[in-house]
């Protein structure tokens, strides 16, 4: 089996990947000096896409661990590479931490003196409670991500069938633990930014965002490797296929989620929830949402209705690389209202942060996906004919 291909192009993607992190990061120390408010505000949103991806890719993981479905097997090792970079992720969170009077309301004697909301729950949204539970999430995270890992390993070296039902075992609570505790994290991130605004349903729409492009990313990189090997062995177009309804049911999903948030919040006209709406549909602010609209869900709903669509690997990237950008503006359009509220601002860090982490991200993941066996071997559930 000839690796070099394939470890030439990933140490390619690697070192690109690197350039372009570093020039992104010194731009995004040029904008700390020049704009210290605009630099975290634009780094808030790079790095919660990036972490969505890892994220994603973690959930994604546990769903195949506990499903044992065909369509795993070609990119379980790339999920088990973007979930190894949490420790990178705890790193990268570290510049969030330095800004948050520069983010959020709650930081603010004299604005939480003023809110009886944030009175009321200044027991909960201080500085210090900030960090114990970003700190208490991300360990564990962490943690059970270097155990799937070991254990992954370990089912590679053995015919015996323990490391997977143990992998099994975990990923039933895991699937569990990953939505309940994404919660308390973005109501710290990202709700607590409107600390007057609440809903139920915005933080299960965020996870099943991340999920959406921790899945379009991988299945661009499967297409980007699929015709090296070892991956010729066992991807074939009805791989693609499977990816492809997997993509269209998170697409679905979303956009179901997204439209019903907006409907019960609209239907009820209440003034503390209707204006985390109302000033992101000001003024230039609603040509985003008509590209999310477009490019989020319309585009790639029709072309994914289609089974040849779906099976064309160039094709099918294509709309998985869509989405993939589409949700980084979503992400972007999630977080900069909340400081412009009259009309639509763009700054040049908004595309230096996310270019910066995300180029430091993909070069860590690179190196780990590489140092590794691409298939798994052994899995007791590995007995699919990849042409059904």
């Amino acid at each position: 089996m000839n690796k070099e291909a394939i470890h030439a192009r990933l140490s390619s993607l690697q070192t690109k990947a690197f350039i372009a992190g570093v020039i992104g990061a010194v731009l995004c120390v040029v904008g700390a000096f020049t704009d210290t408010r605009q630099f975290f505000i634009s780094y808030l949103s790079g790095y919660l896409f990036w972490l969505g991806v890892v994220l994603g890719c973690f959930g994604f993981l546990m769903i195949h661990h506990l499903t044992g479905g065909g369509w795993g097997f070609p990119v379980r090792r790339f999920f088990e590479a973007a979930i190894m970079t949490l420790p990178l992720m705890m790193l990268l969170f570290l510049p969030v931490c330095f800004g948050l009077h520069h983010l959020y309301l709650w930081t603010d004697p004299h604005a939480v003196a003023a809110d009886p909301v944030m009175r009321h729950r200044s027991g909960y949204m201080n500085a210090p409670a900030f960090f114990i539970r970003a700190a208490v999430f991300f360990v564990p995270w962490s943690g059970v991500a270097f155990v799937m890992n070991k254990w992954s390993f370990q089912q590679d070296a053995t015919t015996g069938a323990e490391p997977t039902r143990k992998l099994r075992t975990l990923s039933g609570p895991g699937i569990v633990l990953y939505p309940l505790t994404a919660t308390f994290v973005f109501v710290d991130w990202i709700l607590s930014l409107e600390p007057d605004w609440l809903s139920t349903m915005f933080l299960v729409l965020i996870v099943v965002g991340q999920m959406l492009t921790g899945l379009a990313f991988v299945i661009m990189l499967l297409a980007w490797l699929g015709n090296l090997e070892p991956f010729p062995t066992i991807v074939t177009p009805a791989t693609f296929h499977q990816l492809g309804m997997l993509l269209l049911a998170f697409v679905m999903l979303w956009t179901y989620m997204a439209f019903g948030e907006l409907l019960i919040i609209y239907s009820g006209n209440q003034p503390h929830e209707i204006a985390w709406y109302l000033h992101r549909i000001a003024g230039g602010w609603k040509g985003v949402v008509w590209f999310l609209f477009l490019f989020h869900f319309i585009i790639p709903f029709f072309l994914l209705l289609s089974r040849e669509l779906k099976s064309n690997v160039p094709v099918l990237a294509g709309i998985a690389g869509t989405v993939f950008l589409a949700h980084m503006v979503d992400t972007w359009w999630l977080i900069a209202p909340s400081f412009y509220r009259t009309g639509i601002h763009f700054h040049w860090l908004d595309i230096a942060a996310p270019v910066g982490v995300g180029g430091i991200w993909i070069a860590t993941f690179a190196m780990r996906l590489k140092n590794r066996p691409l298939l798994v071997r052994n899995d007791p559930r590995q007995s699919y004919d990849y042409e059904k």
